[in-house]
């Protein structure tokens, strides 16, 4: 997924919350503010909707940026997700999946340090979504394979990873 520069209508020393507010809203995609320092949105994927939540630490200068793909683990296919997700993170550079305890959801994040000043670019913030909305594309088929299908963690991946020659 490519998000393309735009206009939007956050100011230029907005809170990273608020510049993602304005992206999703420009962009036309559900959004809400839940807090001063948090919002939630959803944007359609490849494979699903998938629910994006971001939550800024102003002390830390940290945006968390998270993406929940509605996969549920259950106890019977818990052990091969989790070395399904060993596998899965070994080939990720930025952020990484992980298994929610509380819920058994799986989520993509991602820790963004932001600088000094604590401002989110419109260009890291299109980052951080396209980075999260990639990544669970990409690896969504692999977990649905693990967790539906009864692959094994291994060939999961390898049956992801397949690249197409081509478009139909």
């Amino acid at each position: 997924m490519r998000v393309r520069a735009m206009d939007y209508a956050a100011e230029d020393d907005a809170a990273p919350v608020e510049r993602l507010l304005s992206l999703f809203a420009a962009r036309g995609w559900p959004c809400e503010l839940v807090s001063e320092d948090e919002m939630s949105g959803e944007i359609q994927g490849s494979w699903a909707n998938y629910q994006l939540r971001a939550i800024w630490r102003a002390e830390d200068r940290v945006l968390q940026f998270l993406c929940l793909p509605d996969i549920r683990v259950t106890e019977e296919r818990r052990a091969a997700a989790y070395e399904l997700l060993c596998l899965v993170n070994e080939q990720m550079w930025l952020g990484h999946f992980d298994i929610w305890s509380n819920g058994d959801v799986l989520l993509y994040r991602h820790g963004a340090l932001l600088g000094e000043d604590g401002q989110l670019s419109l260009e890291m913030a299109q980052a951080l979504v396209e980075c999260a909305i990639d990544e669970c594309d990409r690896f969504y088929p692999a977990f649905q394979f693990v967790l539906w299908g009864g692959k094994s963690p291994r060939a999961a991946l390898e049956a992801a990873m397949v690249d197409a020659a081509g478009e139909a």
